[in-house]
Parts: structure tokens; C-alpha cells; sequence
């Protein structure tokens, strides 16, 4: 027989991220890890996507990953895995310089994936696994 762990699942939600605009939850706690969903640039004061170019989409991106993490007792610094979502990587390197900001110290590990559309034709999506603080 093997050893078996009983993990609740909690989901997370926070005003201060976009709502999910589907049948998700903007992250999931399970014991001590904390599953976000992804984030695409959604102002989530009005819950529309942000017009800009890709740093500013980025910005966004990670202010709303920011916020679920926080909601959800983590932060950048307990993020173990990232996994990027873009367009077109020839934005690769303005991306980088916006997500290297919020990991000066305590980088995770990250995959980087060119998809062909994302959900509203944003140019980018992040999605994150952390541990949490508590």
C-alpha cells in the first residue's frame, strides 16, 4: 500500500486581480502550495484588457499574479515555477526585463512558450506554483 497525503483544495480570490473569466479560480491552495491560474493583462478595476506595449502588458501581468499570491499567503519570493505564455517571442527580451524586476534575488524555475492566440488577444500570460508563507 502506498503513503498517501489528504490535501484540501482552497480556492483563492482577490478584488485586487481580474475575475476569472471562465470556469476557474484565480489560484488554488493545496497544503502548502499555491497553483495560480493565468494571468493576462486585465485592469481588474475594469476588467479590460490594458492597451499598451508588451513591458506594460507585462507589468500588469505580474501586478495581477502579485496580488493573487499575496491573497493566497505567498509572494514572488516563494514562487518555485513560472510558466510564460506569448504571442510572439521576439518580445523575449522586454519581457524578461519587466519579469527580472519582481525576482531580484529568489528566481524560480520558468518555461517560456510561443502559443498562437491567448485569451482575449492578449500578447501574454503568466501562471505560477508557489509555496506558501504560513
Amino acid at each position: 500500500m502506498g503513503y498517501y497525503v489528504t490535501m484540501k483544495k482552497i480556492p483563492i480570490s482577490t478584488d485586487k486581480a481580474p475575475a476569472a473569466i471562465g470556469p476557474y479560480e484565480q489560484a488554488i491552495r493545496a497544503g502548502n502550495f499555491i497553483f495560480t491560474s493565468g494571468q493576462i493583462p486585465i485592469d481588474p478595476s475594469t476588467n479590460k484588457l490594458i492597451e499598451g506595449d508588451i513591458s506594460q502588458q507585462t507589468k500588469r501581468v505580474m501586478e495581477n499574479l502579485k496580488a493573487v499570491l499575496e491573497a493566497s499567503g505567498s509572494s514572488f519570493k516563494n514562487v518555485i515555477k513560472a510558466t510564460v505564455f506569448m504571442a510572439d517571442l521576439k518580445n523575449f527580451e522586454q519581457v524578461n526585463k519587466i519579469y527580472s524586476e519582481y525576482f531580484p534575488d529568489s528566481k524560480p524555475a520558468r518555461s517560456t512558450i510561443q502559443v498562437s492566440a491567448l485569451p482575449k488577444g492578449a500578447a501574454i500570460e503568466i501562471e505560477m506554483i508557489a509555496i506558501s508563507e504560513d
